[in-house]
């Protein structure tokens, strides 16, 4: 095999990659490169600047350990890193909410650090105010996961079942609830 012929096409699906870098390890570098700015801005989203780089590093460290067990029918390879992700951020949820109840108390909007922030900004900024950060620490772990999954990764609802591991229906409803959670704390005061 020549090595033009191994080469990737330039958008190759993810499944394809990480089938690749089963064999050949140094493939999956194209999943990092394509995949780790938006999982570190959604990090950094959910838990701050200081704990995104460990979050956003651990999670393709986790990929890559798991690669092997990746399910190639699933060509799109964004709903299973969110979902290692999220799994790591659970285990943070403790400072996410503390970020959220800090920000409510603060009043202010945070500035905004690099560009990614600014592209999710459309989305992002109603939750740098401080009812809706307040909403934000109070909806339950499970629903705010697939509330931000949605609002800041922009996953469908089954897609962010598929990265939480739960069905589809459980991610709509978890959804629905969180959605009729923050509307209530946006609308207490008539806003």
């Amino acid at each position: 095999m020549t090595s033009m012929s191994r080469a990737l096409p330039a958008r190759a699906a993810d499944a394809v990659i990480i089938e690749q870098s089963r064999r050949e390890p140094e493939r999956f570098a194209a999943i990092f490169d394509r995949y780790y700015t938006e999982i570190h801005g959604y990090a950094a989203r959910r838990l701050g600047a200081g704990l995104a780089d460990d979050v956003a590093a651990e999670t393709f460290l986790i990929a890559f350990d798991k690669r092997a067990g990746y399910d190639v029918s699933r060509a799109d390879a964004r709903p299973w890193l969110y979902g290692i992700a999220s799994n790591l951020i659970a285990r943070h949820h403790r400072a996410e909410v503390r970020q959220y109840r800090a920000l409510a108390k603060a009043g202010v909007d945070n500035p905004v650090e690099d560009h990614a922030d600014q592209v999710a900004g459309a989305v992002d900024a109603g939750a740098r105010t401080p009812r809706l950060a307040e909403a934000l620490a109070e909806i339950a772990d499970r629903d705010r996961d697939v509330l931000l999954l949605v609002a800041w990764a922009e996953l469908t609802s089954e897609e962010a079942g598929s990265a939480l591991g739960i069905p589809a229906g459980t991610a709509r409803s978890r959804l629905h609830r969180a959605r009729r959670r923050i509307q209530a704390a946006l609308g207490r005061d008539g806003s």
